[in-house]
């Protein structure tokens, strides 16, 4: 599992900007205030609700069937902004959890350790099953493409771009292959969520079917989509809802991956009432769209 540790200034930083060395505030988009939830969140419900986590994770509860998606609920290795709209020992049980990648800020050991007890299984890609098993978890790995399922729900691999890993010497010992990492394409029973993980633009990214909604990798970073790729992504779906993630919640704005604004995406995307920055915590409701 990679740690992403990194010397960052304070959101507050001093310049020098001449002879009056003037203050400068950084400005960083913050996520709205936390709405908080408990087991009521888990009873089983006639629908499918979708709750950011922060971060990059989501909690999905379909009618019954739960699963949170990368989920960082504690133990994080850098200063947040946001609270964690709910703690570990407050989840009753889960019918899956799945991971990503193995960067920390996805596959939280803290947190997934945690979880073990009430969780059933664990899924991700063949290279973070291996991290898993290794933890004792009991979990599957996939390639991309794999298909598996759980309760009400059906989930099939997605392919992702990002072993950034190889283009840092010294950063591994290990290299990284493409495959490592995923994103997963979730059918419920009222309709379908592409949780994309953490990627770089790829073609196929352009040419799948429309979900129902995108949980959505915001990061203006060249090993995420970057803000012209989330552009391309979310035009070419054009009607599909945006539940944005990894953006407002790590106190870095020196750090491209935690940094993007939603109004600039508002700003340039097509149907912008789409765009949804949800509070962590606060339920979406998943509805098909019209054919």
């Amino acid at each position: 599992m990679l740690t992403l540790t990194v010397a960052l200034k304070a959101q507050t930083t001093q310049e020098n900007t001449g002879e009056n060395n003037i203050v400068i505030k950084k400005y960083q988009a913050k996520a709205p205030p936390t709405q908080f939830f408990g087991a009521e969140a888990f009873k089983p419900k006639n629908q499918t609700v979708i709750r950011w986590l922060g971060m990059g994770g989501f909690f999905i509860n379909s009618r019954g069937t739960t699963m949170m998606f990368d989920p960082v609920l504690e133990g994080f290795d850098m200063p947040v902004m946001i609270e964690f709209p709910i703690t570990p020992k407050e989840i009753p049980h889960l019918d899956a959890i799945l991971i990503s990648h193995a960067d920390n800020d996805h596959f939280s050991l803290p947190t997934n350790k945690d979880l073990l007890p009430v969780t059933k299984a664990f899924h991700s890609t063949i290279y973070v099953d291996s991290l898993m098993t290794n933890e004792g978890f009991p979990s599957f790995g996939h390639i991309i493409g794999g298909k598996f399922r759980f309760g009400n729900i059906k989930v099939r691999l997605t392919p992702a771009d990002h072993a950034y890993q190889n283009a840092y010497p010294g950063m591994s010992k290990r290299h990284f292959k493409n495959e490592d990492a995923c994103g997963f394409w979730i059918d419920t029973p009222d309709g379908s969520i592409w949780a994309q993980g953490d990627s770089r633009l790829m073609n196929e990214h352009l040419q799948m079917k429309t979900p129902d909604a995108i949980l959505f990798d915001f990061s203006d970073s060249e090993w995420h989509f970057t803000f012209e790729g989330a552009l391309k992504i979310a035009n070419a779906y054009p009607n599909t809802p945006l539940l944005l993630s990894h953006w407002g919640s790590v106190d870095a704005p020196d750090f491209a991956p935690f940094n993007a604004d939603p109004e600039k995406l508002k700003a340039q995307v097509v149907n912008p009432e789409r765009v949804f920055v949800l509070a962590p915590g606060e339920p979406y409701v998943l509805k098909r769209l019209v054919k």
